[in-house]
């Protein structure tokens, strides 16, 4: 549908026959707009519209709101479409307040976790609230509420009802966060990778791109990595697949179809994993082998001391950030080799297999090809 003003509103849609979603950080965003609305305007809409990172904006429903005499507090239940998502129907809730002094605070409330361990990009002892959630909170507050921050201050509190039971069910104790669940997203929307369909909807897409006559393929983990090679590579949007977690199955797609190069674009965690042979990549088919990368530092020339922290290492992340302090640039060039080794054995040496590793700012870490197939 359309707001007011002509841009487009953004609801739960169906992609490739699938209900998308929102992420815990774009409901977070909107709970916090109507909390800030409230406090500082006196308004109670029934609900919110927020931008998103993806470039479009959503409107959210406010479901609940309670006042104290120095704070509100405004609540949305997420829809995560029909991704299996422990978060789906959560009721993420925001409490916002005059700070007392100049900036903006962020602060993790009942059933939000706690950063306890590096690796995961944000501070040891932080809220579990990920930069681009924090990103979009801050940036949709400077333009309602820059004065009132930069005079008085706000806090905000982001919640979630029963987080602390929902997180039990996660990875999030295992990654050091405790306490609760963790505000995550970086589009706004979730898609619904890990499903038959999903797969389904992978394998039209190499479908479509060969049937236009496209003979490289750029084949990425998620929709950062896509836009970084986006950047780098340049094909027609046609050529770029998002394959989520399915990597052996669109690397097989592209030798029935006739593609004869594929470059395979990812971040350290899941390109690690493929590297290892594992080329159904989803986190809660195999982790991240800790005991594999400290080897990979080991041959990288590392010394006693920083293979044994990168053996105790929390997250692909976090061995990243120890392999950089390092100067170690070898390991990422060494993963992209593997992952190049392990496709070309899956396929028979039948495409041409290039792979890139970007950090979460774009930039390229490592990157390896294999010989162009006769």
């Amino acid at each position: 549908m359309l707001t007011g003003d002509g841009a487009e509103t953004l609801g739960p849609t169906r992609r490739r026959g699938m209900r998308t979603g929102f992420t815990t950080g774009a409901c977070a965003t909107a709970a916090v707009m109507a909390a800030a609305d409230w406090l500082l305007r006196g308004r109670t809409d029934a609900s919110a519209t927020i931008h998103l990172p993806i470039g479009q904006d959503a409107t959210f429903a406010i479901t609940d709101r309670a006042r104290e005499e120095d704070w509100v507090r405004c609540s949305v239940v997420k829809d995560a479409g029909d991704d299996p998502d422990v978060t789906h129907r959560a009721e993420i809730r925001a409490r916002v307040w005059r700070r007392g002094e100049s900036g903006l605070l962020l602060a993790a409330g009942p059933g939000v976790g706690t950063v306890t361990r590096p690796g995961l990009g944000l501070d040891v002892g932080a809220p579990a609230i990920n930069s681009v959630p924090r990103q979009m909170i801050g940036e949709h507050l400077d333009k309602v509420a820059r004065e009132v921050i930069r005079a008085d201050g706000l806090v905000v509190e982001i919640s979630v009802v029963n987080g602390e039971a929902l997180a039990r069910k996660t990875l999030n104790g295992r990654l050091g966060i405790v306490g609760g669940l963790s505000i995550l997203g970086t589009t706004g929307i979730v898609q619904p990778y890990s499903t038959a369909a999903w797969r389904a909807s992978v394998e039209q897409s190499i479908d479509v791109a060969a049937a236009n006559g496209q003979q490289h393929l750029v084949i990425s983990t998620g929709g950062r990595s896509e836009q970084y090679a986006q950047r780098l590579i340049e094909l027609p949007e046609v050529a770029f697949v998002e394959m989520g977690e399915f990597t052996g199955h669109a690397l097989k797609r592209c030798v029935e179809r006739g593609v004869r190069a594929v470059t395979l674009a990812g971040m350290i965690g899941k390109m690690s994993k493929i590297a290892l042979g594992h080329f159904m990549t989803h986190v809660a088919g195999n982790q991240v082998d800790m005991l594999f990368l400290a080897e990979i530092a080991r041959e990288c020339g590392a010394s006693p001391n920083v293979i044994d922290e990168v053996r105790a290492a929390n997250t692909a992340r976090h061995v990243q950030e120890i392999a950089l302090r390092e100067d170690l640039r070898g390991l990422f060039r060494r993963l992209c080799e593997m992952v190049c080794e392990r496709s070309d054995a899956l396929v028979g040496g039948a495409l041409a297999v290039e792979c890139i590793i970007f950090d979460f700012d774009g930039s390229v870490l490592g990157r390896a090809a294999s010989a162009i197939p006769a």
